[in-house]
């Protein structure tokens, strides 16, 4: 069976992965590659290490592979993280949140000591700004809010899943934000971050120690 790019990369990721280690896990497709090889892993060489997932969805596939998984209250470190991205610019910033997930990504992204970013060669851009940003922000007044991204230039779209409205892991809804191009990603994250009803943006800036890309197998490691 051909490996895919996505799975190629997350295998790669895994390698980095050392006993004894608090893992925090991202959420998304290449994720799911890098859980089931790190469950066979865990099978095969018996190393302990225990996951914080970043949505609801990598954490029922944790436990439906039987990796271990723990909490921000009993661990407050992270050892290394693995997510994958939307987009990937030249200087390493990352667009994520299209599965709407971005405010634990986040979370579990910053606070790791490595952060590493799994993807295929078609998540690579020379600016963020071709796939939507998705914002998070409070459902109260949402409307007020989009109303306020739209002044930063941006056409909005509240995101919908099945003709009803997504609502993310914190009970929260989605504004995806077409941008023409993102030319400054961390003068515009902070801009919308200032604005009131935002949770937070799917920019990752400054963020991502390496990025692993593999294309047509062929893998490249980039870090900041």
């Amino acid at each position: 069976m051909e490996i895919s790019d996505k799975q190629h990369a997350a295998e790669r990721a895994v390698e980095y992965i050392k006993n004894g280690m608090i893992l925090g896990i991202g959420s998304g497709s290449t994720v799911n590659y890098m859980l089931k090889q790190l469950a066979r892993r865990i099978e095969v060489e018996g190393i302990q290490i225990k996951g914080i997932p970043a949505s609801k969805k990598s954490e029922k596939l944790a436990n439906e592979l039987g990796i271990p998984l723990t909490t921000f209250a009993e661990h407050s470190h992270i050892d290394l993280a693995i997510d994958g991205a939307d987009e990937i610019d030249e200087q390493l910033h990352l667009s994520k949140g299209g599965g709407g997930s971005l405010v634990r990504e986040k979370m579990v992204d910053s606070i790791a000591d490595y952060f590493i970013v799994i993807a295929g060669a078609d998540k690579l851009v020379k600016k963020l700004g071709a796939f939507p940003l998705p914002v998070e922000v409070v459902p109260f007044g949402w409307e007020v809010t989009e109303k306020r991204l739209q002044k930063l230039g941006c056409k909005t779209s509240l995101r919908y899943q099945e003709d009803k409205t997504f609502i993310s892991d914190n009970g929260n809804y989605i504004i995806d934000c077409q941008f023409e191009t993102i030319a400054e990603p961390e003068k515009l994250h902070q801009e919308i971050k200032s604005l009131l009803g935002v949770v937070e943006t799917g920019i990752f800036a400054n963020m991502a120690d390496e990025v692993i890309i593999s294309e047509q197998g062929n893998l490249r490691s980039m870090k900041r």
